[in-house]
């Protein structure tokens, strides 16, 4: 039977609640539904075709439909698609598990499953305030930052720190204790992220530490605020915040959600600051943009504090059904593989000096604000009055309208409020990348006539 697609918009907008979408909006407008992609590229249900230039919400790494993590997919299929993980296990998880360990920086060592980035934090926040629970000590505060975002679970949502997400539910949250967001808070004070600003925040780290024993653990993504905006933070401040933790007897968290497997150049940000968390937190990339999977990663000293007799219930009390599902776990190492034989970090090297210097260019414009880039990963702020720094009036949508613009022109964004996010495949030419750009140049300068 077929589906004519003006059925499948009709059944869209009837039964399909979008995440993170005002539908009231979206049952008035027209939208994209895409029914097949290769490459870089996705196709519509007309078949109209897009450059995907944010990877399908920050997880595609080496394009859509590619042969290798098909079959990667279609060997485990013909074998089991999923059996649990409670108390047995699954070859493709034995594998991954090994495979993430000797990626990751040296010392993390225990991998913990999950399904997306979100579940992945709320597993390092539950291990990490049972960790201390298991060695005698009553921990129970977080330190955060301001503008953070980890996920939308309730965990999640607590050591986050963007009002606009997380507002509504603050009744529900735990206690955190929130720092300023280094970037906002180091162009406000000092003008620019410098070495002073990093040390003065440092300085706000230690007294802290220094007041509050029952810190169970700072909670940092890595290396940029990506969901709020693509925030930087100085160089080096993740290493001074490692630091920190280490001589006051605090765990560190990162989340890698949005930054592993590439997204900045390097594997994991972590290890251009040389440091080792306590907890790294995975998701988005690890499948190539295929399956939802996440991981937890974690330390032989956290481990250890779990074991014990079972009587003692020291061990840990969580897991999924899909906890180290079979075909994501397939996959992940598939993905893993094209990293090592198609050079992927290699050849990302010259497409980010290009975003960086094609990135210049859009500081010209009436309406850009600030342009804010780490690695492949880069955000455009629009804004209304450039002099002034006076923002677009929320309910204008002034970022998706700029958007569809683009996608009238065959690329596919969908912006953080007015913030035009770039967040391209690792394999995309740099050719596409140009032509990116460009469609996006030019859309900003319509926004004085829209």
């Amino acid at each position: 039977m077929e589906i004519r697609p003006e059925q499948l918009e009709k059944w869209d907008k009837e039964h399909f609640w979008h995440p993170f979408t005002q539908m009231k909006v979206y049952r008035e407008e027209e939208n994209i539904i895409f029914e097949r992609g290769e490459g870089v590229y996705l196709w519509d249900i007309y078949g109209k075709r897009y450059i995907d230039a944010i990877s399908s919400l920050w997880c595609n790494v080496h394009g859509h439909n590619h042969p290798k993590l098909n079959n990667a997919l279609m060997r485990q299929l013909c074998k089991v698609a999923h059996t649990t993980t409670l108390g047995s296990s699954n070859v493709p998880a034995i594998l991954l598990a090994k495979r993430l360990s000797e990626i990751a920086p040296e010392g993390l060592t225990k991998v913990f499953y999950s399904e997306d980035g979100a579940e992945a934090v709320e597993i390092a926040l539950k291990m990490a305030y049972h960790y201390w629970r298991n060695k005698g000590e009553e921990r129970r505060v977080f330190i955060t930052l301001s503008e953070a975002y980890h996920g939308d679970t309730i965990g999640a949502v607590s050591v986050g720190g963007i009002d606009l997400f997380h507002g509504t539910y603050r009744d529900l949250l735990f206690e955190t204790i929130r720092l300023p967001s280094p970037y906002l808070y180091c162009k406000k004070e000092f003008g620019e992220l410098s070495p002073t600003c990093m040390a003065d925040l440092v300085m706000k780290l230690q007294e802290l530490l220094r007041a509050r024993r029952d810190v169970v653990a700072v909670v940092l993504e890595s290396g940029i605020q990506a969901a709020a905006g693509m925030l930087p933070y100085p160089k080096g401040f993740m290493r001074e915040v490692r630091e920190l933790t280490k001589r006051n007897n605090v765990l560190l968290i990162v989340d890698e959600v949005a930054t592993g497997f590439g997204r900045t150049g390097t594997m994991f940000y972590c290890q251009q600051e040389g440091i080792t968390p306590d907890f790294m937190c995975l998701g988005k990339g690890i499948t190539g943009g295929y399956l939802p999977l996440a991981a937890t990663l974690t330390t032989d000293e956290v481990f250890e504090a779990f074991l014990g007799e079972f009587g003692e219930a020291k061990h840990f009390y969580h897991g999924h059904t899909y906890t180290g599902n079979n075909l994501a776990c397939s996959v992940a190492l598939a993905n893993l593989d094209l990293f090592e034989e198609e050079k992927t970090l290699d050849r990302l090297k010259p497409k980010i000096e290009l975003l960086t210097e094609r990135l210049k260019e859009f500081w010209e414009l009436e309406h850009v604000g600030d342009i804010r880039q780490l690695g492949f990963m880069a955000g455009i702020e629009l804004v209304r009055d450039k002099e002034r720094g006076e923002p677009f009036p929320y309910g204008e949508r002034t970022g998706f309208k700029v958007a569809k613009l683009c996608w009238e022109r065959g690329v596919f964004l969908r912006p953080l409020g007015d913030v035009m996010v770039l967040m391209m495949p690792l394999v995309i030419s740099e050719e596409d990348i140009s032509y990116v750009l460009d469609v996006l140049k030019d859309s900003i300068r319509k926004i004085a006539k829209l």
